[in-house]
């Protein structure tokens, strides 16, 4: 595995079409909104979530590519076997024994190193701070966020069945978003890529997820979601040579058309090259 030797930022852009995004639970699974500019929002942890399912699918478990924080885990029972690995259940030095558990878990498990965890829930393995951070995505024009009826034409149970009097339509509602395009923030940490084995090798992988993790994880509810442009900002040294926000802003998404925008085709992405900072290179991966 080759050590992670520069510093990245990267600009991820995607779009949704007749879809729901990210659900708010507070809100009854309405889309995510900034209720101040009625900006429409995706969390971190939302897209962390396809990025763990992109590599559980394409790596499928295998030795160092397992997922901690998956469907039906049991993060103690996980933690705990960390314990019982050969070299740390020998070791008398608690100090030393919580730091090859912690070891283990970072080699074992793919969004431990990459994204970071607390691992104190059970016997304490301590805690590791991820290398790779993200913002919310925040799209960039305001979202309608619509209600839809639908129906069904079956019942759960012979009790409903009788109270609907064999009709056997029952109604339910579907939250969609028209259109938006969103862009997302990330940071890549060598320094902290190096404490938890974040390797060139991973940082790959990440990229590739980031790239097809909608079209691995395809849901009625969530439309057509897809990833439009994916540009990274890689430093020569392990520090960086430029802050992240000035990088940032030599990225521009811009409208292009006149009315409501229905698609991507309704902005323009542009790098200002020109005024890019010593050190620092840019490459689009989309």
């Amino acid at each position: 595995m080759a050590k992670l030797k520069n510093r990245y930022d990267f600009v991820y852009i995607f779009d949704v079409q007749d879809g729901n995004p990210n659900g708010d639970p507070d809100a009854g699974n309405l889309p995510r909104i900034d209720a101040e500019t009625g900006m429409g929002l995706v969390t971190d942890v939302c897209l962390k979530r396809k990025v763990r399912n992109y590599v559980q699918i394409a790596k499928n478990c295998s030795e160092g590519y397992d997922i901690f924080i998956k469907e039906k885990a049991v993060l103690n029972s996980s933690i705990d076997a960390s314990f019982e690995e050969k070299g740390v259940k020998d070791e008398k030095d608690e100090a030393k024994k919580r730091l090859a558990a912690r070891d283990v878990m970072c080699k074992k498990f793919y969004d431990v190193r990459t994204f970071g965890a607390v691992m104190s829930t059970g016997k304490n393995a301590g805690q590791v701070r991820g290398p790779i951070q993200m913002t919310f995505a925040r799209s960039v024009d305001q979202i309608t966020s619509l209600e839809h009826s639908i129906t069904r034409i079956a019942v759960a149970t012979e009790a409903e069945a009788k109270k609907m009097g064999g009709d056997n339509h029952t109604m339910g509602r579907k939250s969609t978003v028209p259109y938006g395009l969103y862009v997302c923030h990330g940071f890549v940490s060598a320094n902290l890529a190096n404490q938890s084995g974040f390797s060139e090798e991973d940082l790959s992988l990440f990229w590739d997820a980031l790239i097809n993790m909608f079209d691995a994880d395809r849901s009625a509810a969530r439309g057509l979601m897809s990833a439009q442009k994916l540009i990274v900002f890689k430093h020569e040294s392990e520090l960086g040579n430029a802050p992240a926000h000035k990088l940032f802003d030599l990225v521009k998404v811009e409208r292009t058309s006149e009315g409501v925008a229905r698609s991507f085709k309704d902005y323009s992405v542009t790098i200002d090259k020109d005024n890019l900072p010593n050190g620092v290179a840019v490459e689009e991966l989309i």
